[in-house]
């Protein structure tokens, strides 16, 4: 499993720091996203889903490997 982040996409919102903040920060600068950790363990899939599905603009993507 492997996760992305576009910063350029990211309208700050915070959602994913707030979610996973072992996972995610917000930039000092603008607020958007900063990806700590692009290949978690397979046992946060279901938080990472969550991520995914609260991110307002589509800046994190989740890519799981099949049967996931």
């Amino acid at each position: 499993m492997r996760i992305t982040a576009d910063r350029e996409v990211c309208c700050a919102a915070g959602q994913c720091a707030l979610i996973a903040p072992d996972l995610f920060d917000q930039s000092d600068e603008d607020g958007s996203v900063v990806l700590l950790d692009a290949q978690p363990d397979t046992g946060r899939l279901d938080v990472l889903r969550e991520v995914v599905s609260r991110c307002p603009t589509g800046a994190i993507r989740l890519e799981e490997e099949p049967g996931a």
